[in-house]
């Protein structure tokens, strides 16, 4: 077997995530695929590149090397695509164009609308990922113009140099999402000791979540049970009382679940607007701040705690 450039990403893919399941996630592939990709490269060149351990995979001597060489090469490759289906696009393209991408968001809806009515004639483009550092990386490489990404607190991204960066919110508090008949419900705030019999749910694959999430409750000396999974499949589990999450403060209120803020706020994230050089940021960022706001101000938890931090984006204008 002739290695390929897909065999130099798989490889990548598995080292960035420490694991051949959250690999195959963010691969697109099955996991059964994944390991058998892994073991006919490690036959083709003679030795293990990774070790299998309980907690996941690490690159042995051989793996290091060999991912050494990889990075630029998958890198190269990366940024000929994008730069080449750009250039494909503006071809194309009559006018205009921005391309957006970000991590999942409640206010990405409102960001939208409103720059379609700043920008009128102007191609827009949208592109959600759950890795904030793919998407800084596609930034980079000229695939996107600007990324609203978030930074788990305890876990910085590696922003490539060049680009330009404005906080939209230097720390935002992550509130929990539990079943509306919890016992912890009926309080306006939580305290991290009500959950601790609870299974907690976190997505691994989304950078920086499941530190972060370990930090804290090891700060807190908790050592619940933790799931792994996607947010769409802990919601269906939280309605049940099957275990609780992290969640965005904006998350509106749902007749099945309760959202309430955790006491002083040990979990949070900071969040970014990143942009290569020359792209209207000032613009963007003003939308995006303007619809920020307008979402905050629908949830009134949040906004209540907005004004008691005294943010301002708890100002109407």
């Amino acid at each position: 077997m002739e290695l390929e450039v897909r065999h130099l990403r798989a490889l990548c893919a598995i080292a960035d995530t420490g694991s051949l399941h959250r690999a195959a996630r963010r691969l697109g592939v099955s996991q059964p695929s994944l390991t058998t990709q892994l073991q006919r490269i490690e036959n083709t060149l003679g030795a293990e590149l990774f070790s299998r351990e309980r907690t996941g995979c690490r690159p042995t001597l051989l793996g290091r090397a060999v991912l050494s060489r990889a990075r630029p090469l998958v890198d190269g490759m990366t940024a000929l695509v994008s730069e080449a289906r750009a250039e494909a696009d503006a071809v194309r393209a009559s006018g205009p164009r921005l391309r957006i991408g970000c991590t999942a968001s409640r206010v990405i809806g409102g960001w939208l609308r409103r720059l379609r009515l700043r920008l009128p004639g102007t191609d827009i483009s949208l592109r959600v990922d759950v890795s904030a550092s793919a998407l800084l990386r596609t930034v980079a490489a000229g695939g996107l113009d600007v990324a609203f990404v978030h930074e788990v607190e305890g876990c910085p991204l590696a922003v490539p140099e060049g680009l330009e960066q404005r906080v939209l919110l230097e720390r935002e508090p992550q509130f929990i999402s539990m079943a509306r008949d919890h016992p912890a419900a009926a309080r306006s705030v939580v305290d991290l000791g009500d959950l601790a019999a609870d299974r907690w749910m976190v997505d691994p694959t989304v950078d920086g979540e499941w530190d972060g999430l370990r930090r804290v409750l090891g700060e807190a000396g908790l050592a619940p049970t933790v799931l792994h999974g996607d947010y769409l499949t802990a919601a269906s589990l939280i309605v049940l009382g099957e275990a609780v999450a992290p969640c965005q403060p904006t998350s509106g209120p749902r007749d099945d679940m309760a959202i309430r803020p955790l006491r002083d706020d040990p979990l949070a994230i900071r969040l970014l607007l990143v942009s290569r050089p020359g792209a209207d940021l000032a613009t963007v960022y003003g939308e995006l701040e303007a619809a920020y706001r307008e979402a905050a101000r629908r949830v009134a938890g949040y906004h209540q705690w907005l004004l008691r931090n005294r943010s301002p984006l708890a100002r109407t204008q």
